[in-house]
């Protein structure tokens, strides 16, 4: 199966957040993690794939100190919907008593989110904290789900870059798009 190319989907796709206002947007965020966190050192759990970039760029922005560790959960497996929760690795850190701060890329329908926080706090954190660099506007998110902090609001629309993919692509672009609807 050939996937679509990245090259074709950028030549129609539209601007949504130019690199400019992500890094405003989460030089913002880790002032206020910074306030949230009051000199606590949480575990820091990126949630790969997508959390990546955001992740690393948040935890620069983050005055406190973090114990950083990792978590790979997905619904999608390459695909634009998501299906059933696969567990792909699970974090070495104890969480028991601590406070938890997973950062994502985004807060779609908020299902994979929901189930890691919901892990997390069944593992023994005291409190989980969730970052997310966008969140898309609609009315659909997963009930019992939020985040605490989030970098900017996008179209509820497939959305790529800094982190999230177009079919396993544009990842690493340095702007969030969205297809053309």
């Amino acid at each position: 199966m050939t996937r679509p190319a990245l090259s074709d989907a950028l030549k129609t796709a539209e601007l949504i957040h130019a690199r400019v206002e992500l890094d405003a947007a989460i030089a913002r965020m880790g002032r206020d993690i910074d306030v949230a966190l009051a000199g606590v050192v949480p575990v820091y759990l990126s949630v790969m794939h997508g959390g990546l970039i955001f992740s690393g760029a948040l935890a620069l922005a983050v005055a406190t100190d973090l114990e950083f560790d990792y978590v790979h959960a997905t619904r999608y497996r390459g695909e634009t919907q998501g299906g059933e929760l696969h567990w792909l690795r699970k974090p070495v850190s104890s969480l028991t008593g601590r406070t938890v701060l997973l950062a994502d890329d985004i807060l779609d329908e908020g299902y994979t989110l929901r189930a890691v926080r919901d892990w997390c706090l069944a593992s023994g954190a005291h409190r989980v904290l969730i970052a997310v660099l966008c969140q898309k506007r609609h009315d659909r998110t997963a009930p019992g789900i939020q985040a605490d902090f989030c970098g900017v609001q996008v179209p509820d629309r497939y959305v790529f870059g800094f982190g999230m993919d177009y079919h396993e692509q544009g990842r690493n672009l340095p702007a969030i798009y969205a297809l053309k609807e």
